[in-house]
């Protein structure tokens, strides 16, 4: 499996760099660490003739950029210790299109990203880049907010062919690790889902994890999907929540910012897998 994690000056972005090699310990990976510096030739600076202040813009940008190759390069010290290959690597351009663009150059499995995680407001702010990343990635991305032990997953199971192909994905990277696996249906009110198809669902995932190895926990839920899934994760020790981008066919800027997925991803710390299936 080859992984991207996207590395800035952040706390949070080494974070994610750690828990994805703690994810991928026991896991046949390799590790892509990146991190974006601007093109100085594009800052809004290069529109006035003044070279001094471009000059002095460059210099701040290429010192910031050598302290977080260092960074990389200690985190990469951990991944290498687990036995997980890490690369760090320094390139230009507009942050989200490199990340992108990247993932598919190199034919990358994950997209990892880290997240600051402290906000007054009832939901996480979502950066610019993490808003751009998620909403045209083409293959599951990793939000991370903090650093966990894996020892608990969350599995918000919704049956869909999506979600189907989450648990296939997630399922060797757990297998020899063998935390305690959730797996959770939420029967959706606001579509008048009945209890036959929502028992059905939870009896078709929990198949998949033992066909796949796994002993699961099941729970079955019913209301808003995505209160009810919030709820779990906050009453739950999860250190990591599964989802399927319910909600879209198509990546776009419009469709997938109003899709549950993305709601949940807003409204917990934990770190949250957003499975899509790669082209």
């Amino acid at each position: 499996m080859k992984v991207l994690v996207a590395v800035d000056q952040t706390l949070e972005s080494r974070l994610a760099l750690q828990y994805a090699c703690h994810l991928l310990e026991h896991f046949d990976a390799e590790v892509d660490a990146i991190h974006v510096k601007k093109d100085v030739g594009n800052i809004i600076l290069e529109d006035f003739d003044i070279p001094f202040l471009k000059k002095d813009h460059k210099k701040k940008i290429d010192e910031q950029a050598k302290a977080v190759q260092e960074a990389i390069a200690d985190a990469c010290e951990i991944c290498l210790e687990g036995k997980v290959p890490c690369e760090p690597r320094i390139l230009v351009g507009d942050p989200a299109e490199v990340i992108l663009r990247e993932a598919i150059d190199k034919d990358v499995d994950l997209i990892v990203l880290g997240c600051q995680h402290s906000s007054a407001l009832r939901e996480m702010l979502l950066g610019q880049v993490h808003t751009h990343v998620i909403n045209h990635a083409d293959r599951p991305v990793l939000i991370v907010r903090e650093l966990r032990n894996l020892t608990d997953v969350l599995v918000a199971y919704s049956g869909s062919s999506c979600d189907e192909s989450a648990l296939n994905f997630i399922s060797p990277m757990l297998l020899k690790r063998k935390p305690k696996i959730t797996l959770m249906h939420v029967r959706d009110t606001d579509d008048l889902e009945s209890q036959e198809f929502a028992d059905a669902c939870v009896l078709k995932g929990e198949s998949t994890l033992k066909n796949l190895e796994h002993q699961p926990e099941t729970k079955l839920a019913a209301g808003n999907v995505v209160e009810e899934v919030v709820k779990e994760i906050n009453q739950s020790p999860s250190d990591l929540v599964v989802i399927g981008a319910q909600g879209f066919v198509k990546p776009g800027r419009f469709n997938i910012l109003k899709e549950k997925s993305l709601q949940i991803i807003r409204r917990t710390t934990r770190p949250v897998l957003l499975y899509r299936q790669k082209p």
